[in-house]
């Protein structure tokens, strides 16, 4: 007992006094002089074997985690504060990660800290105050999985329309999964279903969801995943709030429907998968579609397709009679044919112009050579001969030229008449 500690500080008790007022004790009961070390492994007995299964309430401060992974922190009140250390072996079971501020319970014993003097609680247990453990650990993942995104829209991967292979995480001897093949099933027969049995409650479930998830979509071929179990209390769910497995949804390269529990359960795994089904039978009915459902879709399609091109059709013929209409265009085939007539005859007419000169130019000619007939001006002829021809040459050209330029740009003026007809415009497609 230490019924001695339980004395207030200050006045000296009665028996003390009296002590104090007694002759000295004779030399025959030597004094007990205690060493440091002596005393602090006394008192530490003492502790120990008085308080050695406690429950402390106070607000953590100072809370550090070391690298050999034991947690120091401090438990503090409006009055007094006291040490805690929680050894590592404890530390790994935490749900729920200690931070400054938060109010707990504390469950352990005293103990000594002997090289400083130093007593503290050696905790073997540690609850949220308030608020269940699972519940706080719970809002924490979630709150740190949403700042890394892991949870926005744009990181979800749209399910396939018609999943070739299936892959299915949960319990074998599971009735969600007798539930997700039954449904399968019904709505696709010859559906490939690719099980990869897991533990979903118990230690280790949550390290063989992820390491399920992982192998399986991994898989060739695998379209889409369903990972889930049936109902149950929060600590039967808690596998699938694991950071372990939110990580393994979040890594998967094939979509993953997370069907855990019923409509109001929740987990971690459902924020983080690409679609959450309230159930399992669920799952399997968002995974395949109906057939008959696939035809009354089809059937729906072909009808607002119908009836998008008699609209475009009706639209176009619209616009057809409207530029029919138009006082530019409603003679158009009749200018553009007259145009045509008017090119021929142009051609004809240069042709025609084009050997008349030639027929003037030989008629000079040979007036000019019977003038100069029997006079001594062979050399002057000679050289008039040479520049006549060369000025009949120059002409032709120079006709052939302005003839090719006419007719160049009344190639242009026709066609762009002809690109303005209706019948050019229905020619393109419209």
């Amino acid at each position: 007992m230490i019924d001695s500690f339980a004395l207030p500080l200050g006045e000296p008790s009665e028996a003390a006094k009296t002590k104090q007022a007694s002759p000295a004790r004779s030399s025959s009961q030597p004094r007990r002089i205690m060493t440091v070390s002596e005393l602090t492994s006394e008192i530490r007995g003492l502790l120990e074997s008085s308080y050695s299964e406690i429950l402390v309430d106070g607000e953590i401060s100072n809370c550090r985690l070391w690298n050999t992974g034991h947690l120091y922190f401090t438990l503090k009140d409006d009055r007094s504060q006291l040490k805690v250390v929680m050894f590592r072996t404890t530390v790994r079971y935490l749900k729920f990660q200690p931070e400054n501020g938060l109010r707990v319970i504390a469950r352990g014993r005293i103990s000594v800290y002997e090289p400083k003097g130093e007593y503290q609680i050696v905790c073997r247990h540690l609850e949220p105050y308030g608020i269940g453990t699972l519940q706080l650990a719970f809002e924490q993942l979630k709150e740190k999985l949403k700042k890394e995104g892991l949870f926005n829209d744009e990181r979800k991967k749209p399910l396939p329309a018609l999943p070739r292979k299936i892959g299915i995480v949960t319990s074998l001897d599971s009735a969600a999964l007798r539930d997700i093949i039954k449904v399968l099933r019904r709505r696709y027969p010859n559906a490939h279903l690719l099980i990869r049995p897991a533990r979903v409650q118990g230690v280790g479930a949550a390290d063989d969801i992820a390491q399920a998830v992982t192998q399986i979509s991994a898989v060739p071929g695998v379209d889409v995943i369903i990972s889930g179990r049936g109902g149950g209390s929060m600590e039967d769910l808690w596998a699938f709030n694991e950071e372990s497995v939110a990580r393994a949804i979040s890594a998967s390269s094939v979509p993953i429907i997370s069907a855990v529990g019923h409509e109001t359960d929740f987990t971690i795994a459902d924020f983080v998968a690409d679609l959450r089904a309230a159930t399992p039978s669920a799952a399997a009915e968002l995974v395949i579609t109906r057939k008959d459902e696939y035809h009354d879709r089809i059937n729906r399609l072909s009808e607002q397709l119908r009836a998008r091109t008699l609209m475009q059709i009706h639209e176009y013929r619209t616009d057809i009679r409207e530029l029919e209409q138009r006082p530019g265009l409603s003679g158009l085939p009749g200018r553009v044919a007259i145009l045509r007539r008017q090119i021929t005859e142009l051609a004809h007419n240069l042709a025609r112009g084009s050997r008349g000169i030639h027929a003037i130019v030989e008629r000079r000619y040979h007036a000019l050579e019977l003038r100069l007939e029997g006079q001594n001006l062979r050399r002057t002829f000679s050289k008039l001969l040479t520049q006549l021809v060369s000025s009949e040459g120059k002409l032709h050209e120079a006709m052939q030229q302005v003839a090719m330029k006419r007719r160049a740009t009344l190639v242009e003026l026709s066609g762009r008449l002809e690109s303005l007809s209706p019948l050019a415009v229905l020619a393109r497609g419209y």
